[in-house]
């Protein structure tokens, strides 16, 4: 099975399933390693090649989202496999954060063009 991301639109994730088998896939959403919810599953008309694809879609639960990082997982119930995941972002910490990480890159990115730099002179 294969779930690719379509597109997020007004707190509606959608991707579309794929799959080798025509039996009907059950699929969990987790947060924080807790259940909270079964993705609506329609099926769809397949592809060349493909057995049976699916429009997979949840609600990002609204209860779920505070400031911070919030990641919600799809998966198949039959063999916990994550299939696919949606990472929110929120607040001002994120902000902070996200902020602190960057120039944290960028000053480890000038260190390394330095040394680079040194190492190609030198030869």
């Amino acid at each position: 099975m294969t779930l690719t991301r379509m597109r997020l639109a007004e707190g509606v994730w959608e991707g579309l399933l794929s799959a080798s088998t025509k039996a009907a896939p059950k699929l969990l959403l987790r947060h924080r390693d807790e259940l909270v919810g079964e993705p609506e599953t329609v099926e769809t008309e397949p592809a060349a090649g493909e057995v049976a694809r699916w429009l997979v879609r949840f609600r990002l639960p609204t209860e779920r989202l505070s400031d911070g990082v919030q990641t919600f997982v799809i998966e198949d119930a039959s063999t916990g496999d994550a299939l696919a995941h949606e990472t929110i972002f929120a607040g001002e910490i994120v902000d902070d954060d996200i902020r602190a990480e960057v120039s944290l890159l960028r000053a480890e990115l000038d260190l390394l063009k330095r040394a680079f730099r040194r190492h190609c002179s030198e030869t």
